[in-house]
């Protein structure tokens, strides 16, 4: 009797070792962010306004990958806990800017170790986890791509 392959193993499948993975992200960084008052969706909004403030919601989505219904309410929720400001761009009314609090850049001092912690986690170096962070980048321009061009055609 011949062994079929087993390409449909779930232990097989790279997209469900990236959701796990996410999952357990999730799990590691409730931890850390907890006792800031912040979810994962929020630090990661917080992350793209600590390096650029002021940015417009469509260009914290695209940074981030997500549409304005996902980020409109992240964006209230952090206005409501007094880290953002919304606020209509001046020269486009349509727009509108997300601008960092003074408590939104005093929290920045307060995550300044979260990036440490989640390595000593994973037991890698800063290095190792700059590397690997660019591997699944390249994957993910991938996975883009494709899905843009799937979609175009």
């Amino acid at each position: 009797m011949t062994r079929k392959p087993r390409t449909l193993a779930l232990d097989n499948q790279l997209c469900f070792a990236f959701y796990s993975v996410s999952h357990a992200f999730s799990r590691a960084y409730r931890r850390l962010l907890d006792p800031l008052g912040l979810t994962y969706p929020q630090y990661v909004v917080l992350l793209v306004l600590w390096e650029h403030d002021e940015l417009t919601v469509k260009e914290i989505g695209e940074r981030l990958f997500l549409d304005s219904g996902t980020l409109t309410p992240l964006l209230k929720r952090l206005e409501s806990a007094g880290h953002v400001r919304r606020m209509r761009d001046k020269k486009d009314e349509r727009q509108v800017r997300i601008h960092l609090t003074e408590a939104g850049h005093a929290l920045r001092e307060k995550a300044e170790e979260i990036p440490q912690q989640v390595g000593c986690v994973l037991g890698i170096s800063a290095d190792e986890a700059r590397a690997l962070t660019q591997e699944v980048a390249k994957l993910r321009r991938r996975l883009h791509d494709s899905a843009t061009l799937s979609h175009d055609t």
